[in-house]
Order: C-alpha cells, then structure tokens, then sequence
C-alpha cells in the first residue's frame, strides 16, 4: 500500500484498501475514506513492510522516516518503542492527546469506538526528569476517565517496563 507523509500525518488515499486496514487491525482513523495514520502507525506498518510511505514523491525508508518523525517530535523514538511492544503484544493502541498522555490502550478483542480504552500510557526515557506534579497531575486524569495509568519506561537497551499508577483514597 502506498502513502504520503502530510505534516505529522500519513494519509493513505486506496479507498478499499484502507477500509480493510482499519476494520481488520483498527489502524488509524477513516476519514473521507482515506486512512489517516500517526506517525507511529506509520513507522510500525513501514516496519511491518505493509505500507510504502513517499514525501513529495520521494520514498522514505525505514531510518529516513524514522529520522523525519524524530525531528517532529523529540520523544518518538521512545513513543515508537512503547507503541511497538504493545502492538507486538496484541493491543490496540491509539493516540491519548487530548488525555495529556502518548497513547490510550484497548484490551485484546476490543474495538475503538465499541468499547473504551482501559489505559492511558505516558512513555519516559529511564533518565527523563519526571516532576512530582507532573505525575499527580496524570494519576488525577487518568482516574477522571475511568482509565488506569500505565508508565512507560524505555530504558537504554530499548527495553520497556511498565508501571500502573491509580489514585487511592485513605
């Protein structure tokens, strides 16, 4: 499948082809049935060799899209990590913006827009500082949504450990 990288989006223009990708495995978001897809589900399909991304109408392998994406944003690399491993591990994961976290994740079976997202998860390097207030202030929302809060650490081998977080009252 082919295609384009738009600004901090990849945006697949195959009508069938795109419906089949988001039905069958929950990629990206339709759109005017064309798939819209972050830029970690690009980078995971692109690994996956089930999509051939071009910009202005060059193709972009893995490490130059890989190197275009962390100019965009200087934490992805640790975002592709955590997104990869609970890919790899059979979750559906989107994207948790307006959470405040990287990626809002969906039990194993569950389909985004059927049911909600169980987790929202934030992705930290091992040596990243990390505030006190800024880790109250992702418990509180988390807890707000009625969704658990997974921490993400990548540590320096690529390796990801997770950490649940929820709010409790004494």
């Amino acid at each position: 499948m082919n295609a384009e990288l738009i600004e901090k989006k990849v945006i697949l223009n195959d009508e069938k082809l795109s419906s089949a990708l988001y039905n069958k495995s929950s990629f990206g978001a339709l759109v005017n049935n064309k798939l819209e897809l972050s830029l970690t589900e690009a980078l995971y399909l692109i690994e996956k060799e089930k999509i051939i991304v071009y910009d202005n109408k060059k193709q972009l392998t893995y490490d130059s899209f890989l190197k275009k994406a962390s100019r965009l944003d200087k934490k992805f690399m640790e975002k592709y990590k955590v997104y990869r491993d609970l890919r790899n591990r059979g979750f559906i994961t989107k994207t948790a913006l307006k959470y405040g976290a990287d990626f809002r994740v969906y039990e194993k079976g569950s389909r985004p827009g059927d049911e909600h997202a169980t987790f929202t998860v934030l992705s930290v390097g091992e040596h990243d500082p990390f505030s006190w207030q800024e880790f109250s202030a992702m418990v509180r929302v988390a807890h707000t949504i009625r969704k658990g809060l997974l921490i993400a650490v990548v540590d320096d081998e690529g390796d990801v450990t997770y950490y649940s977080c929820s709010w409790q009252r004494l």
